[in-house]
């Protein structure tokens, strides 16, 4: 019997805590309404060290293949680097060996190793320009410019992107699958005209070829 009202008194002992609707306390010392920790700082932005980029000597990449130049960039502690055809022919430098460097941005000499380094540069046979000639690519307002001369690729980046856009061989009738590697002989619209979302067509020949 009396293992049994033990057995009973327990019972009940543990049923009325379970009822009981009293929260308990995880931080007794917390104001009320406090938000935990946890929970101000979930969905937030970690917080910034503060501190400024750290300098270092940014080597001169001229003359030097490309991926040699990119190699010694990252050993000096550059790591934001990037290229572009410094012939303003829009080519993409898909084997850096293949490229050598003609001139970099910014220059040599101490910047901040967060620092985007650009280098132009060209393929191991063709000469470096006398200015860079691909920094930048210039969009075309409302006049249609002279794109003679310049690569199918660049004139395509040059207008808008909704643009319609043909290319043609005049020499040979042959396809032409990387504007890149194609010279401007002809346009339609001609230099000069009004630009209102008509289709621009290029004749083309392959650089090195002579327009007809």
């Amino acid at each position: 019997m009396r293992r049994t009202a033990i057995a009973v008194g327990l019972l009940l002992a543990a049923a009325t805590t379970a009822c009981d609707p009293t929260p308990v306390a995880t931080n007794p010392t917390a104001p009320a309404g406090a938000v935990p920790p946890a929970t101000a700082s979930a969905g937030g932005t970690a917080p910034s060290s503060g501190g400024e980029a750290k300098a270092a000597a940014l080597p001169d990449f001229t003359g030097m293949g490309l991926q040699a130049a990119q190699d010694e960039a990252q050993a000096a502690g550059f790591y934001r680097l990037q290229s572009h055809d410094a012939l303003g022919r829009s080519r993409s430098q898909l084997s850096d060996r293949n490229w050598k460097v003609c001139s970099q941005a910014p220059a040599a000499g101490q910047q901040p190793t967060d620092t985007t380094v650009d280098m132009a540069a060209v393929k191991l046979d063709e000469q470096c320009p006398a200015t860079d000639q691909g920094g930048s690519t210039p969009q075309v307002g409302s006049a249609m410019p002279d794109v003679k001369g310049k690569s199918a690729a660049a004139v395509r980046d040059m207008l808008p992107k909704n643009t319609s856009f043909s290319v043609k061989d005049v020499a040979q009738s042959r396809m032409v699958v990387v504007e890149s590697n194609w010279q401007v002989c002809s346009q339609d619209p001609a230099a000069g005209a009004a630009l209102n979302g008509q289709p621009v067509a290029l004749g083309v020949v392959k650089f090195g070829e002579t327009c007809p």
